[in-house]
Parts: C-alpha cells; sequence; structure tokens
C-alpha cells in the first residue's frame, strides 16, 4: 500500500511538473485519456479474461453524449462527464448482458457487432454531424468556477480525472470484488462450484469497464472540443488491444506504458523519421511518418513473438527470476 501511495504522490509531482518543462498539455492530456480507456479494458481482460473488440463504443458514446450535453443542454462540464459515463454504462449494461452469455471466440464477435452497430448509428444519427463529427463543444467552466478554456487549467482536471481513475481500477481488483475476479478468471467452473454467481460478476465487470471508458471518452471530448467518428471506430478496439498488449495485460501500469507508445508513434513517427533520413541519407526514412500503421503492425508482431507478457509483464518476469536466483 506504501508503495502505491509513493507511487501515486511521484506521479502527481512529474504531471505537475511537465508543463513547467514546455511540454504541450494538450499532448499529455491525450496521452492520458487514451491511458485511462486502456485501463478501463486491461480491467476486462486481463482480471476477467473477457476479450472485448467492442470498447470504442463506450469511449465514443460517452465522447458524443458529454458533447452534446455540453453544447446543445447547456449542461455544465462535470455534468457533461457525469452524463457520458451514464450513457457508457449502461450501454455496457445492454451489450455485457447480450455478450456474457457466450466465451471465447463468441464473446469476442458479439461485443464487435454490438460496436457496428453503434457505430452506423452514429453515422447517420442527426445530432452526431456525421463525418463531420460533433464539433465546438464548449468546454465551459468546472462547478462554475475553473474556466476550463484555459488548457493549463484543464489539463490539471485532466491529470486528476486520471488519476480517479487509476486509481478506481487498482481498488476494483484489489478488492474481494476482484479476487473472485481473477478467481473466475484462472477457473471458472471450480467459482461457480464454490457458489458464485459467475455471470453476475462478469456483467457487473463489463460494465465497471465501459464507464471506465466512458470517463475516458467524456475527458477527451473536453481536450479536443469535439467527438468524431473515430471514437467509435473499430479501429479504436484494436488499438486499446494493442496498448494493453504492448504495455503488459494483467499489470496496472502496462496500459499506461501502451498508451504513451502508441501515441507518441502516432505523432512523432514523422520526426523521428526525417531525422533518420537526415542522418543515414536513406530518404525512404523521411515517409515513416505516413506509414503509422505498419509500425505499429510491426511492433505487435515483436510483442507478440518476443515480448509476451508486454514490457512492463517481461521487466516483472525478468526481477523477480534474478530475485529468486539470488535467494
Amino acid at each position: 500500500m506504501n508503495r502505491q501511495i509513493l507511487g501515486y504522490a511521484l506521479f502527481a509531482i512529474v504531471a505537475a511538473s511537465l508543463p513547467a518543462f514546455g511540454i504541450y498539455p494538450i499532448f499529455v492530456m491525450k496521452i492520458l485519456c487514451y491511458a485511462l480507456f486502456a485501463c478501463a479494458f486491461n480491467l476486462l481482460l486481463g482480471y476477467v479474461g473477457l476479450l472485448s473488440f467492442g470498447h470504442a463504443a463506450f469511449l465514443g458514446s460517452a465522447a458524443y453524449a458529454t458533447g452534446h450535453a455540453i453544447k446543445v443542454w447547456g449542461f455544465s462540464p462535470e455534468l457533461g462527464i457525469l452524463y457520458g459515463i451514464l450513457i457508457a454504462a449502461i450501454l455496457g449494461f445492454v451489450i455485457g448482458g447480450l455478450a456474457i452469455r457466450r466465451s471465447g471466440i463468441y464473446f469476442t464477435m458479439i461485443t464487435l457487432a454490438m460496436a457496428q452497430m453503434v457505430f452506423f448509428f452514429y453515422l447517420q444519427a442527426p445530432f452526431t454531424g456525421g463525418e463531420d463529427g460533433l464539433q465546438g463543444v464548449p468546454r465551459g467552466y468546472l462547478f462554475g468556477l475553473l474556466d476550463l478554456k484555459n488548457d493549463l487549467n484543464l489539463y490539471y482536471v485532466v491529470v486528476g480525472i486520471f488519476m480517479i481513475g487509476y486509481f478506481l481500477c487498482w481498488r476494483t481488483v484489489n478488492s474481494p470484488f476482484g479476487q473472485v475476479l481473477k478467481a473466475i478468471k484462472e477457473n471458472e467452473p471450480r467459482a461457480i462450484s464454490l457458489g458464485y454467481d459467475v455471470d453476475k460478476y462478469k456483467l457487473l465487470a463489463f460494465v465497471l469497464s465501459a464507464a471506465i471508458a466512458g470517463l475516458a471518452g467524456a475527458t477527451k471530448t473536453l481536450v479536443f472540443v469535439s467527438a468524431t467518428l473515430s471514437d467509435a471506430m473499430w479501429q479504436m478496439s484494436g488499438i486499446v488491444v494493442l496498448m494493453t498488449l504492448i504495455g503488459g495485460v494483467g499489470t496496472f501500469t502496462g496500459p499506461v506504458i501502451g498508451a504513451f507508445i502508441v501515441v507518441m508513434l502516432e505523432n512523432k513517427i514523422g520526426d523521428l523519421g526525417r531525422m533518420i533520413a537526415d542522418t543515414t541519407g536513406v530518404q525512404w526514412f523521411s515517409s515513416l511518418g505516413e506509414s503509422v500503421t505498419i509500425v505499429m503492425g510491426l511492433i505487435f508482431i515483436i510483442c507478440v513473438m518476443a515480448f509476451r507478457k508486454g514490457i512492463v509483464g517481461e521487466l516483472s518476469h525478468f526481477f523477480t527470476a534474478r530475485q529468486t536466483k539470488s535467494q
């Protein structure tokens, strides 16, 4: 527990000092939103063993719900975020209620199919703006006091939201409820024999994961003052799987590191390619920014073949093995 408190305090200090070093707040906020999304997904995959290919539906639904509530209905930012979380949780209850009746690949395909239905709804619904997206969402004032139009003010709010969401994931896993979830993942028939209503626990975990993903989507709307179809596309569900696998499934810091790597690649791979091209003289590298999906695909293949536990998982396994040998 003391290590967790120390880690929280260290993160708060580092996050608070980043703007002082000239780091662009919007970029860091994007990482935090995706990191929270990956943590929500990891809660389901890493600790319940349920692979969802439809988590973009919750991110996108909360993004649209929050944007519409703030822009059209005049909700304050905090009420807009709560409304987005509620919509994501309700959608999670509906999709989860249908999906948990099946297991394995059938569960995965049901979540994907339901998410695609949600995507096509947003594509055609008049309030979403279609392919143009919901633009010009006002940030407003948090609790009527804090002006979120100031990027620095919003930055510290997003840091706080991320820490709350991350703590919620950690507390869930390290609670009696979380221990039952782990038992279901390890040996579902034995959990049933002990008298646990497995479907009920799975559904609660699914709804909680959807709600936290909704928190990420609602926050993302405030950061970019817009909600777009890309938030609800199946590619977004694939990206969150990639983030979790790169960082380490079933670890707390893994999804955060995975989100950092993926967002860095998406935003900085072009600069890196130009730098390599200038250094080596090979002009092909200058077009690397146009091949982000290829680079991420290669990283995914490397992780699957050489780092099956992800970065954090492999490091943890390495240090544990060394400690065991030294004893």
